[in-house]
């Protein structure tokens, strides 16, 4: 059974009381392990908080680096509500950062997704919103998907090729 097949499996079957509760996946064997913290989860989808993923040591990334990995997920990760861009590769630090490609407007706010890689190992998922005038800090907001969605984005983030 394959990653997203068991986190779909898994959520459906997962109904958290209210409040923000975590939920972790792993594949069998060497691979990824994803971790989900949510506000919420029903027979339908849930609002995430974050969504974290890590390849384990014993599974290396079978021909990709961390450039090549951040735009593979830019070309396949279309569940969410906007696509997204690479912003940085930082080849010092080994991480990435790649954000929605235009802010979803609402409001005087922006909205948008963030993921941050870690190498080609882990991937934090997130979503914030900013105001759209002016200077002022960002914050970080919940994001509802459906338990087929959050799925696909796992499959998605943690594909090889």
């Amino acid at each position: 059974m394959t990653l997203d097949d068991m986190l779909q499996q898994r959520l459906s079957e997962w109904h958290p009381p209210e409040g923000r509760h975590d939920l972790t996946v792993s594949e069998e064997g060497p691979g990824w392990a994803v971790s989900l913290s949510a506000d919420r989860c029903d027979e339908l989808g849930c609002l995430v908080w974050e969504m974290s993923l890590s390849r384990s040591p014993s599974a290396p990334a079978r021909g990709l680096d961390l450039q090549g990995w951040a735009q593979m997920i830019v070309r396949r990760v279309t569940g969410l509500l906007e696509s997204l861009k690479v912003v940085e590769i930082d080849a010092a630090r080994n991480e990435g950062l790649l954000r929605s490609n235009a802010a979803a407007r609402r409001g005087d706010k922006l909205f948008y997704y963030e993921i941050l890689l870690s190498g080609t190992s882990g991937a934090l998922v997130r979503r914030y919103q900013a105001k759209q005038a002016g200077p002022g800090p960002r914050e970080q907001v919940a994001f509802a998907l459906t338990h087929e969605a959050l799925a696909k984005l796992a499959a998605d983030l943690t594909a090889d090729r």
